[in-house]
C-alpha cells in the first residue's frame, strides 16, 4: 500500500489483510458517507425552487409552503441529539443503515402526495430519516480511519459532496421543473440513499461491543431536550411572522429558556444522562462547539443580511442576486483541496482559530463596509467561506478526538445541533433589530429616504451585534484551546 493510500484501523474493515480490498472497502464507505451529506444539502435547496409550483397543484397556502421545509428543519434539528445518543448504543452503521431505508420509503410517498399535510408528514419523516443518518456521516468517518489527518481529508470529502449538492441544487431544480413534475425533485433522494447504503454496508464494518455506550437511554431527558431544540428552531420563525410586538414569539423564547433549564437540572441529577454535561466540559469538546457555533451565526447573518442588501436595497433581481452569491459558492467549492495542507501546516487548533477568525473577520467587513458598494460584500462574502470550509472540518473532528470511542455519535449531533441552534439565533438576532428599527414593510417598493436610512442603520446594527457575540464565542474557544486536560476516557 503506498504512503497515499487510506489507511483503515481494524474496526473499519473485515478485510485487514487484503490492502486492495480494504482500500476498495474505504472508497465504497466515502462514497456512502459521501451520499448522505449530499441528500442532507441538496434536499432544501432543491425544493425551494419547486415552492411556487407546490404551491399551485396542492393548493397550498403561505403557512403550509412554509411548513413543507420548516417540517424538515425543525424535526431534524430536534431529533439528533436523540439519535445520536441511540447511536452510541445500538450502533452507528445500523441507525445510518436504518435511516436511509426510511429516506428512500418516504421520498418514495412522494409520489403518492395529493394534499399539502400529506407532503408536510413525508417531509417530517425525512426529517427523522435526516436525523438518523446526518451526525453518523461524521461518526463513522471519524471511526474509519486512524489518524488525524486522514480523518481530515475524508471529513473534507464528505462536506464537499454536500457544498456541491447545496450549489448546485437550484439550478439542477430549476432545470428539473422545466420537463419534469416536482415530485421527481424528492423520488432523486431514492437511488442516492440506495447509494449510501451499499456503500455503508459494505464498506464500514459493524460496531463493536466495547466500543457502544451501555447505559439505558434517559427517556425523560430526550423528551426536554427534544422540545427545547424544536422550540429554539421554531420561535425564530415566530419573530418574522408575528412580529417582535407580539406576546407570541416572546413566549416561545421564554418556553425555550424554561424548557433547556429543565433540561439542564434533569441532566445533571439523572443516573445515566441523554448528554453527560461533564463532556461539554472538555476543552476539545468545547472549542470545536464554540467555533462550529460562532461560524454558523456569522454565515447565517451575512447570508441573511447580503439577500436583503443585493435585492430590497439594491433593487437587483433574484437572479442576479443568486450571482452575486457566486464567489461564496466558488471558494466553498474549490477551498476543499486546502483544507488538508492548512491543518498539516497549522495543526487543528491553530486551524480551527485562524479559519473562525476569518469568518467573523468576514462578517464585520459586510457591517462596516457592505453599504458602500459591492466590494465590501465580495470581500466578506469570500472570507467567510474560506473560513467557513476549514472550521467545518477541523471544529467537528476537534470534538470527536476529544470524546471517548462510545460517544462520537452523540459528539457528531452536538457539532450539528450547535450550528443549526447558531443560524436560528442569527436570524432571529437579524429579524428582531431589523423589525425594531425599520418603519412598514420591507417588502414593499419604492422606499422612502427614511426607510432606506432605517434599514442601512439596521444592517449595520444587526452585523455588529452577530460579529460581537460571534467574536465572543471563539475568543472563548481561543482561551480553553491553549488549556491542557486529559481525557482518561480515550
Amino acid at each position: 500500500m503506498t504512503p497515499d493510500q487510506p489507511r483503515l484501523d481494524a474496526r473499519a474493515s473485515t478485510a485487514e489483510s487484503d490492502p486492495a480490498r480494504t482500500l476498495r472497502g474505504a472508497w465504497l464507505a466515502l462514497a456512502g458517507l459521501s451520499a448522505v451529506f449530499l441528500i442532507e444539502m441538496l434536499d432544501n435547496s432543491i425544493l425551494n425552487v419547486a415552492l411556487p409550483t407546490i404551491g399551485r397543484e396542492l393548493h397550498a397556502s403561505t403557512t403550509a409552503l412554509q411548513w413543507v421545509t420548516g417540517a424538515y428543519a425543525v424535526v431534524f434539528g430536534g431529533l439528533m441529539l436523540v439519535f445520536g445518543a441511540i447511536a452510541d448504543r445500538f450502533g452507528r452503521r445500523r441507525i445510518m443503515l436504518i435511516g436511509l431505508v426510511l429516506l428512500g420509503a418516504a421520498s418514495l410517498a412522494t409520489g403518492f402526495v395529493t394534499t399539502a399535510d400529506q407532503l408536510i408528514w413525508v417531509r417530517a419523516a425525512m426529517g427523522v430519516a435526516a436525523a438518523m443518518t446526518t451526525p453518523g456521516s461524521m461518526a463513522l468517518a471519524f471511526r474509519l480511519f486512524d489518524t488525524d489527518d486522514l480523518r481530515v481529508r475524508a471529513l473534507t470529502l464528505i462536506s464537499t459532496a454536500g457544498l456541491v449538492g447545496l450549489a448546485v441544487g437550484p439550478t439542477v431544480g430549476g432545470l428539473a421543473l422545466a420537463v419534469a413534475p416536482w415530485q421527481v425533485l424528492l423520488l432523486v433522494n431514492v437511488p442516492i440513499a440506495a447509494l449510501a447504503f451499499v456503500g455503508i454496508r459494505l464498506g464500514i464494518a459493524a460496531d463493536l461491543a466495547a466500543e457502544l455506550h451501555h447505559d439505558p437511554i434517559d427517556s425523560v431527558g430526550a423528551v426536554l431536550g427534544t422540545a427545547t431544540i424544536v422550540l429554539a428552531l421554531v420561535t425564530p420563525t415566530l419573530y418574522v411572522d408575528e412580529g417582535s410586538g407580539s406576546w407570541v414569539p416572546w413566549t416561545g423564547a421564554g418556553a425555550t429558556v424554561v424548557l433547556a433549564i429543565a433540561f439542564v437540572v434533569r441532566e445533571r441529577s439523572a443516573r445515566a444522562p441523554l448528554l453527560d454535561l461533564r463532556l461539554l466540559a472538555l476543552p476539545l469538546v468545547s472549542t470545536g462547539l464554540a467555533y462550529k457555533a460562532a461560524a454558523g451565526l456569522a454565515v447565517a447573518g451575512l447570508g441573511y443580511l447580503v439577500t436583503l442588501q443585493l435585492q430590497f436595497a439594491w433593487g437587483w433581481s433574484p437572479a442576479l442576486a443568486a450571482v452575486g452569491m457566486l464567489p461564496q459558492v466558488v471558494v466553498l467549492l474549490a477551498g476543499g483541496r486546502f483544507v488538508g495542507p492548512v491543518v498539516q501546516r497549522l495543526g487543528l487548533g491553530r486551524a480551527a482559530w485562524i479559519s473562525a477568525a476569518a469568518v467573523v473577520l468576514g462578517l464585520a467587513v459586510f457591517a462596516l463596509f457592505g453599504r458602500l458598494g459591492y466590494g465590501g460584500v465580495f470581500i466578506a462574502l469570500v472570507l467567510v467561506a474560506a473560513g467557513m470550509r476549514v472550521v467545518g472540518v477541523v471544529a467537528g473532528t476537534s470534538v470527536l478526538q476529544g470524546l471517548p470511542v462510545s460517544r462520537t455519535s452523540m459528539g457528531a449531533a452536538l457539532v450539528d445541533t450547535s450550528s443549526e441552534l447558531a443560524t436560528a439565533m442569527g436570524i432571529t438576532i437579524t429579524g428582531t433589530i431589523l423589525a425594531a428599527l425599520f418603519t412598514g414593510s420591507i417588502a414593499t417598493v419604492n422606499w422612502s429616504a427614511d426607510q432606506s436610512s432605517q434599514f442601512q442603520t439596521a444592517v449595520t446594527v444587526a452585523g455588529l451585534t452577530l460579529t460581537i457575540i460571534a467574536a465572543a464565542l471563539v475568543a472563548v474557544a481561543g482561551t480553553r484551546s491553549r488549556k491542557t486536560a486529559v481525557n482518561p476516557a480515550r
